[in-house]
């Protein structure tokens, strides 16, 4: 075939390549464990946005409800590995979505959002006006 015929197809080929070799955003879901509705619900909304979603550990319930049956420095131990843990999560995402229900942003949640702001992660957060929210106790 001649190449006037030929150049279309094999731009339309090119082309919807590109399209199918798009990789989906990932995001990585940061807020506290106690918040295990509003994981649930973001991590679904994400999914069907198209999105990869990192979230918490493998099992939707709070660190305290898991781990608070052990002393505070095996609490404190494992609660600062899955801190690092999770740094690593945001590490392979391309945003990070805080969930700070009620504006609640804990001392975890805070310590990610500065490591994401450092890696130069955009950050979305369930409700405006998250990054003026400071730790609050409840």
């Amino acid at each position: 075939m001649p190449n006037h015929i030929m150049a279309p197809i094999v731009e339309g080929f090119w082309k919807k390549r590109e399209e199918r070799m798009k990789k989906p955003k990932i995001v990585c879901l940061c807020g506290s464990t106690r918040f295990k509705d509003a994981f649930i619900k973001a991590q679904l909304e994400e999914t069907l946005a198209g999105k990869i979603v990192l979230t918490i550990g493998c099992n939707m319930k709070s660190d305290t409800e898991i781990f608070g049956h052990l002393n505070k420095k095996e609490f404190a131990y494992i609660k600062i590995k899955l801190d690092e843990l999770h740094k690593r999560k945001i590490d392979l995402a391309d945003e990070v979505l805080v969930l700070n229900v009620n504006g609640y942003i804990g001392e975890s949640t805070r310590s990610e959002i500065n490591y994401a702001k450092i890696h130069g992660k955009p950050i979305r957060y369930l409700k405006e006006g998250g990054d003026e929210i400071t730790n609050q106790r409840s």
